[in-house]
This record gives structure tokens, C-alpha cells and sequence, in this order.
């Protein structure tokens, strides 16, 4: 099985990074507290604390090797990388629904970091993928199950 390689941005290999270190050094001493204390209550086949400490350990465990394995093939983007005449990852990128003339503002992040709610979209959804290696003005087709959207790129920055 070939490792994918996964686009960052500086803000997005901090975030994760953080969030290794945290999982390392804060949660599985948590985890490890709870199953002694757990170990403590007596007979732990029919123990919940403890069955809910393994889980939470088991959790913890797999989202580490995540991470590692993300950061390990991670590519970083540099702002001085991002491009502002066509859309790219690290871009921030204006566009405007042909049809309702809605206004929105998205950056374009790894599949990674992407976090719609805060209006960071993959360069491997739908729009993000459209809108890839297009400049300002273009109008692109983004198909979704209802049907296809119309954007157009209102502007490019970093």
C-alpha cells in the first residue's frame, strides 16, 4: 500500500503537530490514570470504567499512528509558493453563486485540514477541485448530487 502524499499549509502542520504532542503527552498519561484507577475498582470483566478507558485508549492510539503517518508524508506549502493568478492550495479564494449571487469567501487546504465550517475547503472536493489551476473571472461547473452549480472566481489572494 503507497502512502499518499498530504498537502499542508504552515497553519495546518502546526495544528496537527500540536495535536500529536497533546494526544503524546497529556491524553495517554489521562488514559493510562483512568485504566489503573479502573484496575483499582476490582473485576474488570464487567468493569465499564475500564472498558471505556480501553476504548478511549484504543482511540488514542490509532489517531496518533494518523498523525504520524500524515506528518511523515506531509508536503508543506509556503505562502511564497501561493500563487495569486490561478487558484492553488494555500490560496483564499472569492467566489460568487451564479445563481443567487451568495458571496463566499473559501480557502483551499489539503484533504487534511479541511474544515468546511470554517470555510476551508479540499483541493480534492468538488468545488476545490474545479476551481484548481483557474483564474480570477473563470466561471467553473461543480457537480453535486442535486445537480451542477455555477461559480465564478471573484478573486485570488494568499
Amino acid at each position: 500500500m503507497s502512502d499518499k502524499e498530504v498537502i499542508l499549509t504552515q497553519e495546518g502542520l502546526r495544528k496537527l503537530e500540536d495535536e500529536l504532542e497533546n494526544l503524546k503527552s497529556v491524553k495517554r498519561r489521562e488514559v493510562a490514570e483512568r485504566i489503573k484507577v479502573a484496575i483499582g475498582y476490582g473485576d474488570i470483566s464487567e468493569n465499564s470504567e475500564y472498558e471505556d478507558a480501553k476504548n478511549e485508549q484504543a482511540f488514542i492510539e490509532g489517531r496518533v499512528i494518523t498523525l504520524e503517518k500524515l506528518l511523515r508524508n506531509a508536503r508543506i506549502i509556503n505562502s511564497d509558493e501561493i500563487e495569486t493568478d490561478v487558484v492553488g492550495v494555500g490560496a483564499t479564494v472569492t467566489v460568487e453563486d451564479m445563481e443567487f449571487g451568495d458571496v463566499t469567501e473559501y480557502a483551499i487546504v489539503g484533504s487534511a485540514e479541511s474544515d468546511p465550517l470554517q470555510n476551508k475547503i479540499s483541493n480534492e472536493s468538488p468545488l476545490g477541485k474545479a476551481m484548481l489551476g483557474k483564474k480570477k473571472g473563470t466561471v467553473v461547473d461543480v457537480t453535486v448530487p442535486a445537480g451542477v452549480i455555477q461559480y465564478k472566481i471573484v478573486d485570488i489572494k494568499k
